[in-house]
């Protein structure tokens, strides 16, 4: 039976036939207690996912650094099923710690690592493809229309390897960096002022990322001083690096991986108070939305740069 806009319990990879809709939680839920565990969120558009082998890769390699025993190859099968059935759509995926025996934080380590528990979620909803932006390897992501956005107070919390770069099920500071970006929208006279999107800083005051999404960003090189030793080319792209901050986004990997054999392959580099004013473009983007380019950027002054 198709299920829509409720979550279901993949009880097991190898009986999908099982799935069962989930009508309560646990409160000895690893996930709920801890955050133990991770989520990624897939668009759908014809029965099909959209970046689908990036999900994968992202499965894997959290369950690898989460220590879980996942089985990712029978599990996006499984996906692909509900895919089907969706058609249009996002399927939200969430893998927790099963409850473990021994008391507290810790778990059983095990070669194969932890049973997990899997819960997905299919949710019906058109997926926006009107424009695109051709990559130098020839694939296409979709462009959403312009949108102004804001730099935020809230910042990001610092993480040690292998939890850094991320999707954990620990998402407080983005709960909070959402929050301050609504509250912002709430004080706007009207809908043409609302900001899409809110930039934040890492605990070192870099620029990681957006409430919900990656950042790539280009430099206008006239503004540089000739006390610069940083010599960069208008049509750089740069991303900040996430090696103690932030998401590895799906589709930051897959506009990465574009550039990789291009002539101008995109650089990482992290994003200073000092660099706000020489930007020359910027976007966000992630799995479900694509690119969003942004139209202006309000800076915690009250400054506001606009980008043609």
């Amino acid at each position: 039976m198709k299920q829509t806009n409720s979550w279901i319990c993949l009880q097991s990879q190898a009986t999908a036939s099982l799935d069962k809709p989930l009508n309560s939680v646990s409160l000895d839920s690893r996930g709920l207690a801890y955050g133990d565990g991770f989520f990624t969120t897939m668009g759908v558009i014809d029965g099909a996912i959209l970046w689908q082998d990036y999900h994968r890769q992202r499965i894997r390699s959290h369950a690898t650094a989460l220590q879980l025993d996942i089985d990712s190859d029978a599990l996006c099968i499984d996906l692909q099923i509900h895919a089907k059935q969706l058609q249009q759509g996002v399927l939200k995926l969430i893998i927790t710690r099963a409850p473990q025996a021994v008391r507290g934080y810790g778990f059983t380590p095990k070669v194969s690592g932890s049973q997990c528990k899997i819960w997905l979620k299919a949710m019906p909803m058109n997926i926006a493809t009107i424009d695109q932006w051709q990559l130098p390897n020839g694939h296409l992501v979709p462009m959403q229309p312009v949108i102004p956005a804001a730099c935020l107070t809230a910042q990001l919390a610092c993480f040690p390897p292998p939890l850094a770069g991320l999707k954990s099920l620990n998402r407080l500071d983005n709960v909070l960096a959402s929050g301050e970006l609504q509250r912002l929208n709430q004080t706007a006279p009207n809908l043409d002022k609302k900001f899409g999107e809110g930039l934040v800083r890492d605990m070192t005051g870099s620029w990681i990322e957006g409430t919900m999404s990656n950042i790539f960003y280009r430099l206008n090189s006239q503004k540089q001083t000739s006390a610069t030793a940083e010599q960069f080319d208008n049509t750089q792209w740069f991303t900040p690096p996430l090696e103690h901050s932030g998401v590895r986004g799906v589709m930051r990997t897959v506009i990465m991986e574009g550039f990789a054999t291009s002539t101008t392959p995109i650089m990482e580099r992290p994003l200073r108070d000092e660099d706000l004013p020489k930007l020359s473009q910027l976007f966000f983007c992630n799995a479900l939305r694509g690119i969003m380019p942004v139209s202006s950027l309000t800076l915690l002054t009250g400054e506001v740069i606009n980008f043609a």
